[in-house]
């Protein structure tokens, strides 16, 4: 990386329930308009743009943003799986770091079905092939929604290993409940308790109850990287530098583990994240507030111990000491997580960074992290990707 790469506009629109939103092209549209706002340019400035979604036909990130501007830039589709939002980050940074532009546009957005995701091509190998595979060898509930079986799964090896109680998933939902409440962009904003959590219909007996899943939404999010010449000559803000940043995909441990938590991306995240804290020369003690990818209870507890916040094993005890949390040694999706917002596959990571760029510029409000200074954002998407980031205040 040999350029300093700032963000230096973000922008979401809130996220609803499916069959309630605007079209993709107007809730993606809207959510650029609010990074090019926040960034204070206009969009004849953005040379590039990576424009991230699952669910839509090719080249509708054209056609999101021709209703902004037709400038005739570059503009590139995205398709990650989850982790497709911090994918076209990973581009717009690396295509401003190399020096091949100045000023780059990164945009998510998803207009979902309701429902279990499920495969649109149904006459072609699933690319989940293996991971089914896989998944059908080390679980059995075979009734269960795949996605369910994945998670749930990795969740049920840590129980079985360290005995994790059911209970300390529920105390990261109500924990994400007690974030979300003070955000204004997340659908669910209500507080509920471990008691309740536990209560709601169970998914799966002794390993899920609905809550402890994150509902599909629709929604678009979208960030502005640009150099610290441009930011300079246009006098954009410079407070936050992306530090470092690693993208990941499977190894052969994923299924040769024989172990659900590897399936779903265990070493590939635990990979990305050592990448970064060697790029960045900061150890995960550093880290003030992480956005990381809790598209179930379980994969949040994981993700911990993937990401270093606390030892392998460990998980368990650092929900109950409430070191994931305001006071604890470090505030986990403040902004209520993808449990709380929901998850439009596209523009999840580009919200988990809006989140992070408003903590490290101290506006976040009830949110807030007190003196945040280094924030760490993981998104990761089955078939596979995880993408780990590293944002600074400067």
């Amino acid at each position: 990386m040999h350029h300093d790469v700032f963000v230096s506009g973000v922008g979401m629109i809130p996220f609803t329930k499916p069959g309630a939103s605007e079209s993709y092209q107007a809730m993606a549209a809207e959510a650029t308009r609010r990074a090019l706002a926040d960034a204070g340019i206009g969009y004849e400035l953005v040379q590039q743009a990576y424009v991230g979604y699952v669910y839509a036909d090719s080249t509708a990130g054209q056609s999101a943003l021709y209703a902004v501007g037709m400038t005739g830039i570059p503009v590139v589709n995205v398709n990650n799986n989850c982790s497709t939002g911090s994918t076209a980050l990973f581009l717009a940074r690396q295509a401003v770091a190399s020096g091949a532009a100045d000023c780059v546009l990164a945009l998510g957005f998803e207009q979902m079905t309701p429902g279990a995701l499920g495969a649109v091509f149904k006459d072609r190998p699933s690319p989940f092939e293996r991971f089914d595979r896989a998944t059908d060898e080390l679980v059995e509930e075979a009734g269960i929604p795949l996605a369910l079986r994945y998670f749930g799964g990795a969740g049920l090896a840590h129980m079985q290993q360290y005995g994790t109680k059911l209970s300390t998933f529920a105390k990261i939902r109500a924990k994400a409940s007690r974030h979300a409440a003070n955000n204004p962009v997340a659908l669910f904003r209500n507080v509920v308790s471990e008691d309740e959590v536990l209560a709601t219909p169970v998914m799966w007996p002794g390993v899920m109850t609905r809550l402890m899943a994150c509902p599909p939404t629709c929604g678009a999010a979208a960030a502005i990287v640009c150099s610290a010449e441009f930011a300079q000559r246009h006098g954009l803000n410079r407070s936050v530098r992306i530090k470092a940043q690693a993208m990941t995909t499977d190894k052969p441990v994923s299924f040769e583990a024989r172990d659900m938590r590897e399936v779903v991306g265990f070493s590939m995240a635990r990979e990305a994240a050592q990448k970064v804290y060697e790029a960045a020369g900061v150890g995960p003690q550093d880290i003030d507030v992480v956005e990381l990818h809790d598209c179930f209870a379980h994969n949040e507890l994981i993700s911990y111990e993937a990401l270093g916040l606390c030892p392998v094993g460990g998980a368990e005890k650092f929900v109950v000491d409430g070191d994931n949390t305001y006071g604890g040694q470090v505030v986990t999706n403040p902004s209520g997580g993808l449990l709380s917002k929901g998850h439009p596959l596209g523009a999840t990571g580009l919200a988990q960074c809006t989140e992070l760029v408003e903590q490290l510029r101290g506006t976040a409000d009830k949110r807030q992290v007190e003196g945040a200074r280094l924030a760490l954002q993981h998104n990761l998407g089955l078939g596979g990707a995880c993408v780990v980031t590293l944002y600074e205040r400067v």
